[in-house]
């Protein structure tokens, strides 16, 4: 029998997992957990230039494959500049690292297919031998969660597939940056 001093017993229980719950989720969105990594100042300058920040602070959910600032050196400095010159252009690659969706890595490794990016293009996901691969960048870190989505860490900047002229026009046809040698 559920008397009073139970039910206000129970409902104390049920107020403090509350709590604890909404104390446990974070509460920096996706731009603010990248911000405080100075691994992602590149990228978080790049988001400012392209005017995705309040995009990337909306409510999402959102799963971004975040390029390190190693990452962004890999590329041709011509490279770097053309896509930083070229505000549509910086948009659309950067808006192709974001997935919509929650995507956590135990559901990674389960994806088969390609994922539809923001950008409109499609981002293949590869497991191999445990390792995950987005196009041609390997996952090095997993799971940082922001109040908004999750951050995958990502050791190549992608590419648009219809952006694959940007990689040409530095002498390759790649599916990331990581393979621009600007030969």
């Amino acid at each position: 029998m559920l008397n009073i001093r139970n039910f206000a017993l129970t409902a104390a229980v049920a107020g403090s997992l509350a709590v604890a719950a909404t104390a446990l989720a974070p509460r920096a969105t996706i731009v603010d957990v990248a911000a405080g990594n100075k691994d992602f100042s590149t990228l978080v300058s790049l988001v400012k230039k392209a005017g995705l920040v309040d995009t990337l602070n909306s409510k999402g959910p959102f799963t971004v494959f975040a390029p390190t600032n190693k990452a962004f050196e890999k590329l041709p400095k011509a490279t770097l500049t053309a896509v930083q010159n070229d505000d549509e252009l910086l948009k659309r690659v950067l808006l192709y690292h974001v997935v919509p969706g929650k995507v956590l890595a135990k559901d990674v490794v389960k994806v088969t297919s390609a994922n539809t990016a923001l950008e409109g293009g499609k981002v293949k996901v590869n497991v191999k031998n445990g390792k995950v691969k987005i196009n041609d960048a390997n996952v090095v870190k997993t799971d940082i969660a922001a109040s908004n989505g999750v951050i995958h860490v990502i050791d190549s900047v992608l590419v648009p597939p219809a952006n694959m002229s940007l990689a040409a026009n530095v002498g390759t046809k790649a599916k990331s940056c990581s393979d621009c040698t600007g030969k």
